[in-house]
């Protein structure tokens, strides 16, 4: 018979008891009833509902199906996502209008794409920006000399994209703009020959433009666009925003001329500035990745651009 101070304990004690590890202790031991194969589970005290007491509920209801919570991923399309409810919605919205603008342009141009009617084989090219500069085409058409003008200008432009890349590469040592132009004018070539569009009927070509005779006369993309893009990044990059703006402006007015003559499509001009961008941004990856490998260690963000012509040289 156990001792009447055990058996007969007041309910305070034995919470008092439980607060002293070594009490409980003693007293399970002294305790001959107690074993280790008759001890019992006593289920978990409830916990505190802080506002999620439907996804506890849930919770436990999946606990219950797949034997201790093995089987919760299974239910995960039960929960209703955050971002369904009209107050993310909104949040997403101001947060990123551009990107719900693309969204919504992806719905659009899904419909489109099932419902616009397809140009025959024998039908010329459809192209909405010959259709808009149809009336400057006339009028060009109707004067030869403004068209050698117009050309003469344009190749004088080219020139001056040219003569920019190279002195920032010899005078300046940046020889990022003449990496880009390398890589752009490459791929230029290589997209041209694998699929040469036809020349457009209305083309009105002169021998002052670029290239002299028009020889060789690749259509995608537009190498004039791209090199402008290039040489106006690299004025950007360093600090000469107003020579950029410059040449962002006549390369637009470029760009009218070029669909005016028919020397491209609209497509070309715009893949034209994709290119400059994308072969600017190539190249400035090459020579920081060679910039790391020829000093051992990653070079420092604000020196990336005014030391990239380490890159070319140290070899």
């Amino acid at each position: 018979m156990p001792p009447p101070s055990l058996t007969a304990a007041a309910p305070g004690q034995v919470a008092s008891s439980m607060g002293n590890s070594e009490t409980v202790v003693v007293a399970a031991t002294s305790n001959g009833a107690r074993r280790r194969g008759d001890k019992k589970v006593h289920p978990a005290p409830a916990m505190p509902d802080v506002g999620g007491g439907a996804v506890a509920g849930a919770s436990g209801a999946m606990m219950e199906k797949g034997g201790g919570g093995g089987n919760v991923g299974g239910e995960w399309w039960k929960r209703r996502p955050e971002w369904w409810s009209a107050a993310a919605v909104g949040g997403i919205l101001r947060r990123h209008p551009v990107a719900a603008l693309f969204g919504c342009g992806l719905l659009l141009f899904m419909g489109v794409e099932y419902t616009i009617p397809m140009v025959p084989p024998a039908a010329p090219p459809l192209d909405l920006g010959f259709a808009a500069t149809a009336a400057l085409h006339a009028g060009i058409a109707a004067r030869p000399w403004l068209n050698s003008l117009l050309a003469a200008l344009n190749t004088v432009f080219v020139a001056m994209q040219a003569a920019y890349i190279l002195w920032a590469i010899l005078a300046e040592g940046r020889p990022r703009a003449a990496v880009a132009a390398l890589m752009m004018f490459t791929c230029r070539g290589a997209l041209g020959c694998a699929t040469q569009l036809p020349l457009p009927a209305e083309f009105l070509g002169s021998g002052m433009d670029f290239p002299v005779g028009n020889v060789s006369f690749f259509l995608f993309f537009s190498g004039h666009v791209a090199g402008a893009v290039i040489a106006a990044e690299d004025m950007r990059r360093a600090g000469r925003r107003g020579l950029a703006r410059l040449y962002d402006a006549l390369n637009l007015l470029q760009g009218v001329r070029l669909l005016a003559c028919r020397g491209h499509y609209t497509i070309d001009l715009a893949v034209g500035v994709g290119a400059g961008l994308l072969f600017d941004m190539l190249a400035g990856r090459y020579l920081d990745g060679k910039n790391v490998v020829d000093s051992g260690g990653a070079a420092a963000p604000a020196s990336r651009c005014c030391s990239c012509h380490k890159a070319l040289f140290s070899q």
